[in-house]
């Protein structure tokens, strides 16, 4: 019977506990496609999923790790080949289903996609979800504005530092837009403006300069992945026409606002869903990310083992990851 690596969260009494095992491939679950993963990258609902937290995962004793790519072993779909590379994001891949932290996953066809041609695997994954989250972001952003482009815009983008953050400031500045980043880690300011941020800001110079329940005119545009009061300051703070696209609540699952933002300048508020989106439409960013919209991600992402993982878990749990994980598991 043919045995693989994986990392493992158990459930315990002193809370979960995570090691580094070998699992059967026959005890993966059902599906069309056998793959054997080369890269997965780690996302803060792979950190919850880990560490137990309510809501996540049902059961334990489970692998997470909601992004893998790597080739196909087995098909039972016409569709898909032995030998082809294919990318699988989202959907119930980590979260109930056992996931990219283990060197093989079995999944349904339908949550596959063919990696695309000027795109490598190890780059696919320095994107994940995150990347995957951050283009849809600038996609909606771009459909709403008419698809006018990003050209001489003002662009503000929270949670820089982490993962989609840090990928939307990449973005957008090489779409020439000009972009504020917001952190909570001055320290980490060098980097922002080395990846084209104009302006690093604080939260708490973000609320100096915007007011609620309407103030000046700021930003054409806005990705936030905190929600909370830092939503509330955006909405407050767009230009005419502008539009923030949110993805994250780590800042709380609720925000305040008022009508004001969206009956008098026209504003809006553009929910991302980088999970359950059709597979065409994730298609379409993997795809730009392999053509026009091709990044150096060189400085954002730290590559490590699957024995090495757990301590990069227990970093972006107390908030103190920056850029991207690679999870290498060949």
């Amino acid at each position: 019977m043919k045995t693989f690596k994986a990392l493992e969260s158990a459930k315990t009494e002193q809370g979960n506990k995570i090691s580094i095992i070998e699992k059967n491939i026959d005890d993966l679950p059902e599906g069309e496609l056998l793959i054997k993963v080369n890269y997965s990258s780690l996302n803060y609902k792979d950190a919850l999923s880990a560490s137990g937290s309510p809501g996540v995962t049902r059961t334990y004793p489970h692998t997470p790790g909601i992004d893998a790519v790597g080739f196909i072993e087995e098909s039972t779909d016409a569709n898909f080949k032995e030998g082809d590379c294919v990318i699988v994001t989202g959907y119930d891949l980590g979260m109930n289903t056992s996931g990219g932290f283990g060197q093989y996953i079995r999944v349904p066809s339908s949550w596959a996609v063919m990696l695309p041609s000027g795109l490598s695997d190890r780059d696919s994954m320095c994107l994940g979800t995150a990347g995957l989250t951050a283009g849809l972001s600038i996609q909606a952003l771009d459909d709403f504005n008419g698809n006018q482009g990003f050209e001489s815009s003002s662009s503000i983008v929270t949670g820089s530092t982490g993962g989609v953050g840090s990928i939307a400031v990449m973005l957008l500045s090489k779409l020439s837009s000009s972009v504020t980043a917001v952190t909570g880690k001055e320290s980490e300011k060098a980097l922002l403006q080395s990846l084209g941020a104009s302006e690093v800001i604080s939260r708490e110079e973000l609320a100096e300069i915007s007011r609620t329940p309407i103030g000046k005119t700021i930003w054409d545009f806005g990705v936030d992945v905190v929600s909370g009061n830092i939503l509330t300051l955006l909405l407050a703070s767009l230009k005419p026409g502008g539009a923030v696209a949110c993805s994250g609540l780590v800042g709380g699952p609720s925000f305040e606002s008022s009508i004001f933002p969206f009956i008098l300048r026209g504003n809006a508020l553009l929910g991302i869903d980088s999970v359950e989106i059709p597979l065409h439409k994730k298609l379409q960013v993997w795809e730009r990310f392999a053509s026009d919209w091709k990044l150096d991600l060189s400085a954002l992402v730290r590559e490590v083992k699957l024995e090495e993982l757990e301590k990069e878990i227990s970093t972006i749990l107390d908030g103190g990851q920056v850029g991207r994980v690679l999870v290498d598991l060949n």
